[in-house]
């Protein structure tokens, strides 16, 4: 098991007592005891990136949600699946976002503002200096981490735990470049009266909305792929690309998702919630998996008739409408 799907093993005071945290491999274990510090943010991490899972996914008949306990993702990750490979890949993201941030918060002794050299298009006159997200620190510790599990494994070249262990490390380092491709300029004025004869500027990452958005489309277009005589992973089309380490990958099919099976930690879709003009994944024709729909109406309270009072508030009304809302039998 991952440990990256389990915020709550690194929230055991301020300081975790590596030994009690399940889940971890040697490797993580000593990292863990190096550095100790660091792992409420990865904690943090960890619940964005589920955070961040759940709303890409919404509108999916898998959502992920899981149907144990024993850990956020639950069974679904056994499966080299497309949905395994986003969870891998957003978790490893997590992880980079909340240790460069905490870097540049000075959370962290090891570790301060960004280093990352002054852009050459800034123009001249503009300054370089303010304190940044060190997002090469957090790429760098994320890969040591994460990837620590992974890399421990010694499997028989060619055999399907290898295809695997080769899969999550690459859909981990896709994660964290995604953090890494995203963190841009961002940028201050200075001057009398706000004139902006000056700017101070830094590197800053992305809102990690837009980290999940990129990874979502790198789902949407995840390469099949098995693995070789040789121990490496190939396509199983070889008419496509291959790809590249931005790129998500999967060795397994998905299950469809549409009934629960705690095999695969499938929780289906009846009782969901669907939208019945809509022809997408979210439309109860596809959401349902064919099974049909219920309709019922709901009461929902909008704030309504809002005004703005001088000086300095706004006051609204509340209105209640009756909408129909269906649901999956």
């Amino acid at each position: 098991m991952n440990p990256i799907q389990r915020p709550e093993m690194y929230i055991i005071g301020a300081q975790p007592v590596c030994s009690q945290l399940p889940g971890l491999s040697p490797g993580q274990r000593k990292l863990c005891q190096l550095y100790q510090e660091h792992m409420v943010f990865i904690g943090e991490g960890a619940r964005s990136a589920i955070k961040e899972c759940q709303y890409q996914f919404r509108q999916r008949r898998w959502n992920c949600s899981t149907v144990d306990n024993t850990s956020v993702f639950g069974r679904v990750m056994k499966i080299g699946s497309r949905e395994t490979a986003f969870t891998y890949a957003v978790s490893a993201a997590g992880v980079v976002n909340a240790i460069s941030r905490a870097c540049r918060e000075g959370e962290l002794s090891s570790c301060g503002c960004s280093r990352t050299a002054r852009p050459k298009d800034l123009p001249r006159d503009w300054l370089w200096g303010g304190c940044g997200d060190n997002v090469e620190y957090g790429y760098r510790f994320a890969k040591e981490f994460v990837d620590a599990k992974e890399r421990e494994k010694n499997y028989v070249r060619g055999s399907e735990e290898q295809a695997r262990m080769l899969m999550n490390l690459q859909n981990n380092e896709a994660g964290r470049r995604a953090v890494y491709k995203l963190a841009d300029v961002a940028c201050k004025c200075h001057g009398v009266s706000g004139s902006c004869s000056l700017k101070t500027c830094w590197l800053q990452l992305a809102d990690f909305r837009k980290v999940g958005d990129l990874l979502k489309e790198k789902y949407d277009s995840a390469a099949a792929m098995r693995i070789s005589r040789k121990g490496k992973l190939e396509l199983v089309n070889t008419r496509f690309n291959m790809p590249t380490q931005e790129d998500l990958v999967y060795v397994d099919p998905s299950p469809d998702y549409c009934l629960r099976n705690e095999t695969t930690g499938s929780l289906g879709t009846q009782g969901r919630l669907c939208n019945k003009t809509s022809e997408g994944m979210d439309g109860c024709e596809l959401m349902c998996c064919g099974r049909g729909y219920d309709q019922f109406k709901s009461v929902q309270v909008e704030r309504c008739h809002c005004k703005f009072h001088w000086c300095c508030y706004v006051k609204c009304k509340k209105c209640t409408e009756i909408v129909d809302q269906y649901v999956c039998k």
